[in-house]
Protein backbone atom coordinates (compact mmCIF):
# COMPACT_ATOMS: atom_id res chain seq x y z
CA UNK A 1 0.00 0.00 0.00
CA UNK A 2 1.37 3.41 -0.96
CA UNK A 3 2.13 5.79 1.87
CA UNK A 4 -0.32 8.62 2.34
CA UNK A 5 0.84 12.12 1.29
CA UNK A 6 0.79 13.20 4.93
CA UNK A 7 2.97 10.30 6.04
CA UNK A 8 5.36 10.75 3.10
CA UNK A 9 5.77 14.44 3.89
CA UNK A 10 6.33 13.67 7.56
CA UNK A 11 8.97 11.06 6.71
CA UNK A 12 10.73 13.47 4.35
CA UNK A 13 10.71 16.19 6.98
CA UNK A 14 12.16 13.77 9.56
CA UNK A 15 14.99 12.80 7.19
CA UNK A 16 15.73 16.44 6.42
CA UNK A 17 15.74 17.34 10.11
CA UNK A 18 18.02 14.39 10.86
CA UNK A 19 20.51 15.42 8.17
CA UNK A 20 20.59 18.95 9.54
CA UNK A 21 21.40 17.64 12.99
CA UNK A 22 24.54 16.16 11.43
CA UNK A 23 25.97 19.69 11.04
CA UNK A 24 26.98 20.91 14.49
CA UNK A 25 25.96 24.32 15.76
CA UNK A 26 29.10 24.45 17.93
CA UNK A 27 32.65 23.52 16.97
CA UNK A 28 36.24 24.70 17.09
CA UNK A 29 36.08 26.84 13.94
CA UNK A 30 39.81 27.56 13.75
CA UNK A 31 41.05 24.07 14.52
CA UNK A 32 42.73 23.19 11.20
CA UNK A 33 43.51 26.71 9.96
CA UNK A 34 46.98 27.74 8.82
CA UNK A 35 47.35 31.30 10.07
CA UNK A 36 51.03 32.24 9.89
CA UNK A 37 50.51 35.20 7.56
CA UNK A 38 47.03 36.36 8.58
CA UNK A 39 46.56 39.82 10.05
CA UNK A 40 46.80 38.86 13.74
CA UNK A 41 44.60 41.71 15.01
CA UNK A 42 41.75 40.97 12.62
CA UNK A 43 42.02 37.22 13.13
CA UNK A 44 41.93 37.48 16.92
CA UNK A 45 38.86 39.70 16.76
CA UNK A 46 37.12 37.27 14.39
CA UNK A 47 37.94 34.15 16.42
CA UNK A 48 36.74 35.74 19.64
CA UNK A 49 33.57 37.02 17.99
CA UNK A 50 32.67 33.57 16.65
CA UNK A 51 33.29 31.94 20.01
CA UNK A 52 32.09 28.33 20.06
CA UNK A 53 29.78 28.65 17.06
CA UNK A 54 30.27 26.80 13.79
CA UNK A 55 31.04 29.54 11.35
CA UNK A 56 33.53 31.22 9.07
CA UNK A 57 34.76 34.80 8.83
CA UNK A 58 36.52 36.17 5.76
CA UNK A 59 38.03 39.65 6.06
CA UNK A 60 39.17 41.54 2.95
CA UNK A 61 40.80 44.89 2.20
CA UNK A 62 38.38 46.22 -0.47
CA UNK A 63 40.96 48.65 -1.84
CA UNK A 64 43.32 45.86 -2.90
CA UNK A 65 41.50 42.52 -2.76
CA UNK A 66 43.91 41.23 -0.13
CA UNK A 67 42.45 38.66 2.24
CA UNK A 68 43.35 39.65 5.80
CA UNK A 69 42.17 36.48 7.50
CA UNK A 70 40.02 33.41 6.95
CA UNK A 71 38.67 31.77 10.06
CA UNK A 72 37.48 28.20 9.41
CA UNK A 73 39.26 27.77 6.12
CA UNK A 74 37.58 24.44 5.50
CA UNK A 75 34.16 26.09 5.47
CA UNK A 76 35.29 29.13 3.49
CA UNK A 77 36.90 26.96 0.80
CA UNK A 78 33.89 24.66 0.45
CA UNK A 79 31.93 24.24 -2.78
CA UNK A 80 29.46 26.96 -1.81
CA UNK A 81 26.03 27.45 -0.28
CA UNK A 82 22.74 29.04 -1.24
CA UNK A 83 23.28 32.79 -0.70
CA UNK A 84 19.87 33.37 0.88
CA UNK A 85 19.03 37.09 0.93
CA UNK A 86 22.61 38.24 0.38
CA UNK A 87 21.72 37.92 -3.33
CA UNK A 88 19.46 40.97 -3.03
CA UNK A 89 22.14 43.68 -3.49
CA UNK A 90 23.10 41.96 -6.77
CA UNK A 91 19.48 42.09 -7.91
CA UNK A 92 19.26 45.74 -6.82
CA UNK A 93 22.27 46.68 -8.96
CA UNK A 94 20.83 44.80 -11.94
CA UNK A 95 17.41 46.42 -11.62
CA UNK A 96 18.89 49.91 -11.24
CA UNK A 97 21.14 49.47 -14.28
CA UNK A 98 18.26 48.10 -16.36
CA UNK A 99 15.93 50.95 -15.36
CA UNK A 100 13.47 48.55 -13.76
CA UNK A 101 13.60 50.45 -10.48
CA UNK A 102 14.80 53.79 -9.13
CA UNK A 103 15.29 55.06 -5.61
CA UNK A 104 11.68 56.27 -5.54
CA UNK A 105 9.94 53.34 -7.24
CA UNK A 106 7.24 51.87 -5.02
CA UNK A 107 6.42 48.19 -5.48
CA UNK A 108 3.42 46.44 -3.97
CA UNK A 109 4.57 43.71 -1.58
CA UNK A 110 1.30 42.99 0.24
CA UNK A 111 -2.28 44.24 0.25
CA UNK A 112 -2.13 47.99 0.92
CA UNK A 113 1.66 47.85 1.43
CA UNK A 114 4.29 49.29 -0.89
CA UNK A 115 8.05 49.59 -0.41
CA UNK A 116 10.90 51.43 -2.11
CA UNK A 117 14.36 49.95 -2.65
CA UNK A 118 15.87 51.30 0.58
CA UNK A 119 13.13 49.84 2.75
CA UNK A 120 13.11 46.54 0.84
CA UNK A 121 16.85 46.09 1.43
CA UNK A 122 16.59 47.22 5.05
CA UNK A 123 13.91 44.66 5.86
CA UNK A 124 14.99 42.04 3.29
CA UNK A 125 11.55 41.93 1.70
CA UNK A 126 11.22 38.86 -0.51
CA UNK A 127 8.17 39.97 -2.49
CA UNK A 128 9.94 43.14 -3.64
CA UNK A 129 12.95 41.29 -5.06
CA UNK A 130 10.87 38.50 -6.53
CA UNK A 131 9.00 41.14 -8.50
CA UNK A 132 12.28 42.67 -9.70
CA UNK A 133 13.42 39.23 -10.84
CA UNK A 134 10.19 38.63 -12.76
CA UNK A 135 10.43 42.03 -14.46
CA UNK A 136 14.04 41.48 -15.56
CA UNK A 137 13.84 37.81 -16.47
CA UNK A 138 16.32 34.99 -16.03
CA UNK A 139 18.80 36.03 -18.72
CA UNK A 140 19.24 39.54 -17.30
CA UNK A 141 19.54 38.36 -13.71
CA UNK A 142 22.09 35.76 -14.82
CA UNK A 143 24.11 38.35 -16.73
CA UNK A 144 24.56 40.55 -13.67
CA UNK A 145 25.17 37.65 -11.32
CA UNK A 146 28.01 36.43 -13.51
CA UNK A 147 29.30 39.97 -14.10
CA UNK A 148 29.67 40.34 -10.33
CA UNK A 149 31.66 37.13 -10.10
CA UNK A 150 29.19 34.39 -9.24
CA UNK A 151 29.94 31.02 -10.75
CA UNK A 152 33.66 31.72 -11.16
CA UNK A 153 36.73 31.69 -8.96
CA UNK A 154 37.06 34.87 -6.92
CA UNK A 155 40.69 34.33 -5.94
CA UNK A 156 44.01 34.45 -7.72
CA UNK A 157 45.95 31.21 -7.44
CA UNK A 158 44.15 30.03 -4.29
CA UNK A 159 44.42 26.28 -4.80
CA UNK A 160 41.69 25.30 -2.32
CA UNK A 161 39.02 27.60 -3.74
CA UNK A 162 35.90 26.35 -5.54
CA UNK A 163 33.95 28.31 -8.18
CA UNK A 164 30.55 27.72 -6.62
CA UNK A 165 27.72 27.21 -9.07
CA UNK A 166 25.33 29.29 -11.16
CA UNK A 167 22.28 27.84 -12.92
CA UNK A 168 22.02 27.72 -16.70
CA UNK A 169 18.22 27.84 -16.57
CA UNK A 170 15.60 29.07 -14.11
CA UNK A 171 15.42 26.91 -10.96
CA UNK A 172 12.58 24.40 -11.01
CA UNK A 173 11.44 25.64 -7.61
CA UNK A 174 10.37 29.27 -7.75
CA UNK A 175 12.05 30.19 -11.02
CA UNK A 176 13.80 33.52 -11.43
CA UNK A 177 11.65 35.06 -8.66
CA UNK A 178 12.96 32.72 -5.99
CA UNK A 179 16.44 33.03 -7.46
CA UNK A 180 16.20 36.81 -6.97
CA UNK A 181 15.00 36.72 -3.37
CA UNK A 182 16.86 33.70 -1.91
CA UNK A 183 19.46 32.84 -4.53
CA UNK A 184 17.65 29.60 -5.36
CA UNK A 185 19.83 27.43 -7.61
CA UNK A 186 23.01 29.40 -6.85
CA UNK A 187 25.95 28.04 -4.89
CA UNK A 188 27.98 30.96 -3.56
CA UNK A 189 31.21 30.93 -1.57
CA UNK A 190 32.22 33.42 1.12
CA UNK A 191 35.07 34.55 -1.14
CA UNK A 192 32.71 35.35 -4.01
CA UNK A 193 30.41 37.33 -1.72
CA UNK A 194 33.36 39.20 -0.24
CA UNK A 195 34.76 40.08 -3.68
CA UNK A 196 31.49 41.44 -5.04
CA UNK A 197 30.73 43.54 -1.95
CA UNK A 198 34.31 44.83 -2.04
CA UNK A 199 33.41 46.23 -5.47
CA UNK A 200 30.44 48.01 -3.88
CA UNK A 201 32.72 49.44 -1.21
CA UNK A 202 35.44 50.71 -3.58
CA UNK A 203 33.21 52.11 -6.32
CA UNK A 204 33.16 49.30 -8.88
CA UNK A 205 36.53 47.55 -9.06
CA UNK A 206 36.23 43.77 -8.89
CA UNK A 207 39.60 42.57 -7.63
CA UNK A 208 40.97 39.08 -7.70
CA UNK A 209 41.18 38.09 -4.06
CA UNK A 210 44.70 37.22 -2.98
CA UNK A 211 45.70 35.38 0.16
CA UNK A 212 49.47 35.77 0.73
CA UNK A 213 50.62 32.75 2.73
CA UNK A 214 54.38 32.91 2.36
CA UNK A 215 56.90 35.61 3.16
CA UNK A 216 57.63 36.00 -0.55
CA UNK A 217 53.95 36.46 -1.42
CA UNK A 218 53.62 39.08 1.27
CA UNK A 219 56.64 41.06 0.06
CA UNK A 220 55.61 40.86 -3.60
CA UNK A 221 51.90 41.49 -3.08
CA UNK A 222 50.26 43.77 -5.64
CA UNK A 223 46.53 44.12 -6.34
CA UNK A 224 45.14 42.47 -9.47
CA UNK A 225 42.01 43.80 -11.14
CA UNK A 226 39.64 41.22 -12.61
CA UNK A 227 37.37 43.80 -14.24
CA UNK A 228 36.04 47.31 -13.82
CA UNK A 229 32.28 47.48 -13.30
CA UNK A 230 30.31 50.46 -14.53
CA UNK A 231 28.17 50.62 -11.39
CA UNK A 232 29.46 53.61 -9.43
CA UNK A 233 26.42 55.79 -10.20
CA UNK A 234 24.10 53.03 -8.92
CA UNK A 235 25.85 52.39 -5.64
CA UNK A 236 24.40 55.23 -3.51
CA UNK A 237 20.94 53.64 -3.74
CA UNK A 238 22.26 50.20 -2.78
CA UNK A 239 24.43 51.60 0.00
CA UNK A 240 21.47 53.46 1.47
CA UNK A 241 19.58 50.20 1.76
CA UNK A 242 22.53 48.40 3.31
CA UNK A 243 23.01 51.23 5.80
CA UNK A 244 19.31 51.17 6.66
CA UNK A 245 19.59 47.43 7.32
CA UNK A 246 22.20 48.21 9.99
CA UNK A 247 20.46 51.24 11.47
CA UNK A 248 16.95 49.79 11.84
CA UNK A 249 16.59 46.65 9.73
CA UNK A 250 17.70 43.05 9.87
CA UNK A 251 21.38 43.86 10.59
CA UNK A 252 20.99 46.00 13.72
CA UNK A 253 23.33 43.75 15.71
CA UNK A 254 26.28 44.89 13.56
CA UNK A 255 26.13 48.35 15.19
CA UNK A 256 29.59 49.82 15.81
CA UNK A 257 29.14 53.21 17.51
CA UNK A 258 27.23 56.45 17.22
CA UNK A 259 30.10 57.89 15.19
CA UNK A 260 30.53 55.07 12.68
CA UNK A 261 28.35 52.41 11.13
CA UNK A 262 28.90 49.47 8.84
CA UNK A 263 26.76 48.84 5.77
CA UNK A 264 25.52 45.31 5.35
CA UNK A 265 23.07 42.66 4.23
CA UNK A 266 21.87 39.61 6.10
CA UNK A 267 20.71 36.29 4.71
CA UNK A 268 18.78 33.50 6.43
CA UNK A 269 17.63 30.19 4.96
CA UNK A 270 18.35 26.46 4.97
CA UNK A 271 19.80 23.89 2.65
CA UNK A 272 19.43 20.11 2.84
CA UNK A 273 22.17 19.85 5.47
CA UNK A 274 21.81 22.84 7.80
CA UNK A 275 20.43 26.21 8.64
CA UNK A 276 22.46 29.11 7.22
CA UNK A 277 23.07 32.60 8.51
CA UNK A 278 24.97 35.03 6.27
CA UNK A 279 26.11 38.59 6.80
CA UNK A 280 28.27 40.66 4.45
CA UNK A 281 29.30 44.20 5.23
CA UNK A 282 31.96 46.85 5.09
CA UNK A 283 32.99 49.57 7.50
CA UNK A 284 33.93 53.20 7.06
CA UNK A 285 31.81 54.36 4.13
CA UNK A 286 34.01 57.40 3.43
CA UNK A 287 37.24 55.37 3.37
CA UNK A 288 36.40 51.64 3.27
CA UNK A 289 39.11 49.56 4.88
CA UNK A 290 37.57 46.17 5.58
CA UNK A 291 34.88 43.87 4.22
CA UNK A 292 33.58 41.12 6.48
CA UNK A 293 31.75 38.01 5.35
CA UNK A 294 30.27 35.89 8.13
CA UNK A 295 28.69 32.49 7.44
CA UNK A 296 27.09 30.49 10.26
CA UNK A 297 25.91 26.87 10.03
CA UNK A 298 24.12 24.45 12.32
CA UNK A 299 20.82 22.86 13.23
CA UNK A 300 19.79 25.38 15.91
CA UNK A 301 17.01 27.87 15.18
CA UNK A 302 19.43 30.54 16.44
CA UNK A 303 21.42 30.25 13.21
CA UNK A 304 20.25 33.18 11.08
CA UNK A 305 21.44 36.35 9.40
CA UNK A 306 20.96 38.65 12.39
CA UNK A 307 23.17 36.32 14.44
CA UNK A 308 25.90 36.56 11.78
CA UNK A 309 25.48 40.36 11.90
CA UNK A 310 26.08 40.18 15.64
CA UNK A 311 29.38 38.38 15.03
CA UNK A 312 30.43 41.12 12.61
CA UNK A 313 29.38 43.78 15.08
CA UNK A 314 31.64 42.29 17.75
CA UNK A 315 34.54 42.27 15.28
CA UNK A 316 33.97 45.88 14.25
CA UNK A 317 33.68 47.12 17.82
CA UNK A 318 36.84 45.26 18.83
CA UNK A 319 38.81 46.71 15.92
CA UNK A 320 37.38 50.16 16.60
CA UNK A 321 38.35 49.99 20.27
CA UNK A 322 41.87 48.96 19.32
CA UNK A 323 42.17 51.87 16.82
CA UNK A 324 42.74 49.38 14.01
CA UNK A 325 41.06 51.54 11.37
CA UNK A 326 42.98 54.66 12.39
CA UNK A 327 46.26 52.78 12.06
CA UNK A 328 45.27 51.35 8.69
CA UNK A 329 44.27 54.76 7.37
CA UNK A 330 47.79 56.00 8.12
CA UNK A 331 49.38 53.36 5.88
CA UNK A 332 50.13 54.13 2.19
CA UNK A 333 47.95 52.56 -0.49
CA UNK A 334 49.25 49.90 -2.84
CA UNK A 335 48.73 50.51 -6.56
CA UNK A 336 46.89 47.93 -8.67
CA UNK A 337 48.00 45.62 -11.44
CA UNK A 338 45.89 44.88 -14.50
CA UNK A 339 47.47 42.11 -16.54
CA UNK A 340 50.82 42.85 -14.93
CA UNK A 341 50.71 46.61 -15.60
CA UNK A 342 50.83 48.90 -12.60
CA UNK A 343 47.97 51.40 -12.52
Amino acid sequence: MAASPVRATHTSAKKKSSSRRGVPTFTDSERDDITTYDDPVVRKAAVDALGRYNGSVVAIDPSTGRILTIVNQGLAFSAGFIPCSTIKPVIAVAALQEGVVTRDTMIRVAPRKYLNLTEALAHSNNAFFEELGRRMGFDTVSHYGRLLGLGELAGYQIAEEHPGGFPSEPPAYGGVARMSSFGQGIQMTPLQLGALVSSFANGGTLYYLQYPRTAEEQVNFAPRVKRQLNIESLLPEVRDGMLAAVLYGTARLSYISDDEQALGKTGTCSDAASRLGWFVSYANQANPRIVLVVLMRGHSSAIKGPMAAGVAGRIYRRLNNENYFAMQNAEPRVSALVGGTRQ
